[in-house]
């Protein structure tokens, strides 16, 4: 079967009663227990007891990291609600506990005499008396000699009051009250005890027996002759039940209290088992603000008048220069802002500018090298005529293509058709000699070449195709070989009788001739692309 529904009167109940929780969470003071710089395993662990005496209104499982800073517990502490701070720091002879007003102060600094541990304290017990249910609600606060006259005095007094969330006596639910927070001051030593305790509510008035009886304890009743004997006498007790309770202890209840036989207006006796920890403090100094104010109080220095007016005056002094600094910090920040937008607004305006520029212009003015009477597509005559007299021929029509509707030197031959394999003079070519093929069969036998300017390098010049005038055949005036050989039959035509070639100089063979001396044409990879010379046949010997 399911859960039974809820009526309207229940649900708005509950609505009210979680608003109610909420609002008592948020008034009620919360506290953060941490530690700084290095402290010891045993530090550590007192630091967990303390929060385990502050909980439910602290964070239990509040992770400290080295570089966490007082800021940033401050800068969290607002959005949490968190009031107090109870920070532990160790130095190579004390160990100190400073309490944190927040947010503006004071700060008490305690130095920590003696400590003990909750194992400590429980391991000496032989019943201790503590469980995870006494943890759900705050302590009780018990404030011990701290009536006196000193302004140091008060002020420890309000702290501590001011730590723990407030009770209304008239109002207060006893069952809400498991434990008890004691803090002793002894104005002789000015020394500050503070214990723990838990807290237990057990009815008096009758005997110990039916004490038992009432709590289905029941003893040995073998040596008994009648039940009176156990109402009358107390035997069979054990060593912890043998307390006597007294005046000292013993209240009537204004209320019932949880446990049997904790009646309304019944007596009952109060008993407290310590728990702990422990800890033994004296206070060191009182200071204004977050441990960065003036001291108000201090244990062991003690200035004049004019010392303190001295002080304070350095003090001024140092935060007027502080202040100084941080407005012209914040000058030069909104300068270099102002500097900033400035300098991306005429950036801006410039961009546009050039874009209107470009726009209205023509594309010469991109490249200052081209000449007035130029395109940018066409391909400028120094670079036809560079070709020419690098290679030795004419350019391809794909080579250059813008080209093919200018006028062509007549100086210059055409590009020759089938040649055979033959040694002519060096101005020997004829254009009729040249024009055995036609353009698209030259196309068909001959790779395609990939457009390529060439550049005018400084000390290197481009390979030559075979069949090309070299420089040095130029200065020397021998005469130009040319090789043209069928794509189909690879193999060496037999020279007629009588022909033969002339033994030509070491390093003048032609760039991209091999062995055999048939003309190969070179494949451009791309622009720029050059290969070394002599790596397509061997050097002549």
């Amino acid at each position: 079967m399911g859960r039974p529904r809820k009526t309207k009167n229940q649900k708005k109940e509950r609505a009210a009663a979680q608003l109610r929780g909420q609002e008592e969470f948020g008034s009620v003071p919360h506290s953060f227990v941490f530690h700084r710089g290095r402290v010891g395993k045993n530090l550590q662990q007192l630091i967990l007891d303390v929060r385990r005496v502050m909980q439910p209104y602290t964070a239990s499982s509040l992770k400290v990291r080295k570089k966490n800073t007082l800021k940033d517990f401050v800068a969290v502490a607002g959005p949490l609600g968190v009031t107090h701070f109870l920070v532990f720091t160790k130095t190579p002879t004390n160990i100190n506990l400073k309490f944190f007003r927040l947010p503006g102060g004071p700060t008490l600094t305690f130095r920590v005499a003696q400590y003990s541990l909750i194992k400590d304290v429980v391991s000496t017990l032989k019943r201790h008396r503590m469980h995870e249910q006494q943890f759900t609600h705050h302590p009780l606060l018990v404030l011990n000699n701290f009536g006196l006259q000193g302004m140091h005095i008060k002020v420890m007094a309000t702290m501590f009051q001011n730590m723990f969330p407030s009770i209304n006596v008239h109002k207060v639910n006893l069952n809400a009250i498991k434990r008890c927070v004691l803090i002793n001051y002894n104005p002789d030593t000015q020394i500050l005890e503070f214990r723990h305790y838990s807290l237990k509510v057990v009815p008096v008035g009758i005997s110990k027996g039916l004490k038992k009886i009432m709590q289905e304890k029941f003893p040995n009743m073998s040596r008994l002759e009648d039940i009176s004997e156990l109402l009358v006498r107390d035997i069979n007790l054990s060593e912890s039940e043998a307390e006597q309770d007294g005046s000292h202890n013993t209240t009537e209840l204004p209320q019932a209290y949880a446990g049997r036989g904790n009646m309304k207006a019944q007596q009952s006796a109060v008993r407290l088992t310590e728990i702990g920890p422990r800890m033994t403090l004296q206070l060191i100094k009182v200071e204004e603000g977050l441990s960065q104010g003036n001291v108000l109080y201090h244990s062991f220095i003690y200035k004049t008048e004019e010392e303190l007016q001295v002080a304070l005056a350095q003090k001024e002094a140092r935060l007027q220069l502080k202040a100084e600094r941080r407005r012209k910090q914040e000058a030069d920040v909104e300068r270099k802002q102002e500097q900033k937008q400035a300098h991306r607004k005429k950036s801006l305006e410039g961009i546009k500018r050039k874009k209107k520029q470009a726009e209205g212009s023509d594309s010469d003015a991109e490249d200052p090298g081209m000449q007035e009477d130029q395109k940018v597509d066409e391909p400028s005559d120094d670079d036809m005529e560079y070709y020419r007299q690098e290679v030795g021929e004419e350019p391809d029509e794909d080579l250059f293509p813008q080209s093919a509707k200018r006028k062509r030197r007549p100086s210059q031959s055409t590009r020759a058709g089938k040649r055979h394999k033959c040694t002519h003079p060096a101005g020997d070519q004829s254009p009729a000699a040249s024009a055995g093929t036609s353009t698209k069969a030259r196309k068909q036998r001959t790779p395609r070449p990939v457009q390529w300017k060439p550049q005018k390098l400084r000390g290197f010049s481009p390979r030559q195709p075979k069949g090309a005038q070299s420089p040095q055949h130029r200065e020397a005036g021998q005469p130009a070989v040319q090789h043209r050989v069928s794509p189909k039959t690879r193999r060496k035509r037999p020279q007629a009788p009588g022909q033969h070639h002339a033994r030509r100089q070491p390093g003048s063979r032609p760039w991209g001739q091999g062995k055999s001396g048939l003309r190969q044409k070179p494949v451009l990879k791309g622009k720029g692309s050059f290969r070394k010379p002599g790596r397509s046949g061997k050097r002549p010997a």
